[in-house]
């Protein structure tokens, strides 16, 4: 067995209810590609959460549904505007670069959240033929430092964005933490807060693998096969993803993993903003944790419990909580944590 620790949401195991729905489409044969009953369900599905006249598309991982789908919408001479600490800006290899060609221009923030005052100063060169033209505003919800956009500011970067012959993507792979945390369901903060392209995610919270690449004007969908393909991300078995996302819509599991993890990151703050030296940096809004702790303590706490460091120069750390972190878990963590500190 693995300990669990608070390193990511990405270590966490799969929900015992997304193995059996990958066991139960393991039996026979079916066409391939995408052409299979399950996924066509797993579509279906899709279109009552967010409209019929939407287009639905599965890959393997986040940083591909990212990268194609802003591919979607942009051509090599254009520029995403996001945050400085967003994925597609620090943990994706430059891929967004590389398979779209375009420039990304990254936001400084305190809190991991774009606001339009933040966009103006990338918001000029427009028809200038030596500069890269601002097509798209990538938002993360949640975003990065675990803070979540409320429906309000979600909806003025829609319009703005949209005011300048611009598009919205979200990058949303902690979406179900986000609408945990807002107490609404997808729909509200996506497709009728303006978003064009959305990065449904699942890894994070419960599901083996798979992302969906949900596209609320079919228009923009156009050729995006043929994209999805060139990626690399057409899965020729399918229905394993789309059997996951059947199990991760149904009957409320994404929202009882996701606000079990949420959960414990309320729990995990509130016990360890009690120890003297330890200072939350920001709002604990979904299931991340990030504190500022005493340098020396970090790798004598890592031996016992995984985590990362976010700000080297700050000291300051991120813990992240899961569907499967256990009130145990925050409780030994708690007490090594204070043991810790108060032998310096």
């Amino acid at each position: 067995m693995f300990p669990r620790g608070f390193a990511s949401d990405n270590n966490s195991g799969v929900h015992p209810a997304i193995l059996k729905a990958i066991e139960e489409v393991n039996n026979g044969h079916t066409i391939a590609y995408g052409d299979d009953p399950v996924t066509q369900k797993a579509i279906d599905r899709f279109k009552q959460i967010f409209g019929v006249d939407i287009e639905v598309f599965f890959v393997f991982i986040g940083s591909a549904a990212n990268v194609l789908g802003l591919k979607a919408l942009t051509q090599p001479h254009n520029a995403i505007i996001c945050a400085e600490t967003a994925h597609i800006n620090v943990d994706e290899c430059g891929a967004p670069e590389r398979f779209t060609g375009c420039k990304l221009l990254s936001i400084a923030t305190t809190n991991g959240k774009l606001t339009v005052n933040g966009i103006k100063k990338h918001m000029h060169g427009f028809g200038f033929q030596h500069h890269s033209q601002p097509k798209v505003i990538s938002i993360s919800q949640v975003s990065e430092l675990g803070t979540v956009y409320s429906v309000d500011e979600i909806r003025t970067l829609a319009d703005y964005a949209h005011a300048h012959g611009m598009y919205l993507h979200m990058d949303g792979a902690r979406l179900a933490n986000a609408a945990v945390s807002l107490g609404i369901g997808f729909r509200a903060f996506t497709r009728d807060a303006g978003v064009d392209v959305l990065s449904f995610g699942g890894t994070k919270n419960g599901m083996m693998y798979g992302e969906a690449i949900v596209f609320f004007n079919q228009q923009l969908a156009h050729d995006f096969m043929y994209t999805r393909k060139q990626g690399l991300q057409l899965a020729s078995k399918m229905r394993y993803i789309s059997a996951q996302f059947l199990a991760y819509l149904q009957d409320g599991q994404w929202d009882s993993t996701a606000k079990h993890a949420n959960t414990m990151a309320q729990l995990l703050a509130k016990k360890v903003s009690v120890i003297q030296g330890v200072t939350i940096t920001q709002p604990v809004q979904a299931n991340a944790v990030f504190a500022i702790i005493p340098r020396e303590i970090i790798p004598k706490l890592q031996e016992m419990y995984f985590f990362y460091v976010w700000d080297e120069d700050r000291s300051e750390v991120r813990w992240m909580t899961s569907w499967d972190t256990s009130t145990d878990d925050i409780e030994k963590f708690f007490a090594l944590l204070s043991e810790l500190m108060a032998g310096r």
